[in-house]
């Protein structure tokens, strides 16, 4: 029996990538950040195992929209206590929480098992251009919004 490990190490490494969300949709981008937190973009994908990269996301205030749903969408949560689901319009919530907006998105597109809170940490989103020290760790970028071609 062979005891030689192949490449499933770097298969496996984590991958920073970047994320400009200037004037680019929401439901198209919170898919293409979901396939790289679920790490469907690797050929290694296996549904019960955590192997997706890192996302940071910049400019999330200037996401946008299609259609009537800036003046149609709404948040709800609930806050446990009786009568207290609270609702807030998307336009407040870009002014307030604009982050936000974009982790609720994923978080939608994301399965819904054990796993999806910790692909959600994976997730940095800054609602400016400054990223701090992230800026450090990035390898890939999304210049169109797309995934780049997986090398054959």
């Amino acid at each position: 029996m062979s005891q030689a490990i192949g490449n499933t190490a770097l298969a496996y490494a984590r991958v920073w990538h970047h994320v400009d969300a200037s004037d680019r949709v929401l439901g198209k981008l919170a898919e293409r950040i979901a396939i790289v937190l679920m790490g469907k973009h690797k050929p290694i994908y296996d549904p019960s195992s955590d192997c997706g990269d890192y996302v940071v996301v910049t400019n999330a205030r200037n996401v946008k929209v299609t259609g009537k749903k800036a003046q149609q969408l709404v948040y709800r949560h609930h806050t446990m206590f009786p009568g207290g689901l609270k609702e807030i319009q998307y336009k407040d919530m870009m002014r307030r929480k604009p982050d936000e907006i974009i982790r609720q998105a994923v978080s939608g597109m994301l399965p819904k098992n054990k796993l999806r809170e910790r692909r959600l940490e994976r997730l940095r989103i800054f609602s400016d251009e400054d990223m701090g020290v992230f800026r450090h760790n990035i390898l890939k970028r999304w210049e169109d919004g797309t995934l780049p071609p997986r090398a054959t």
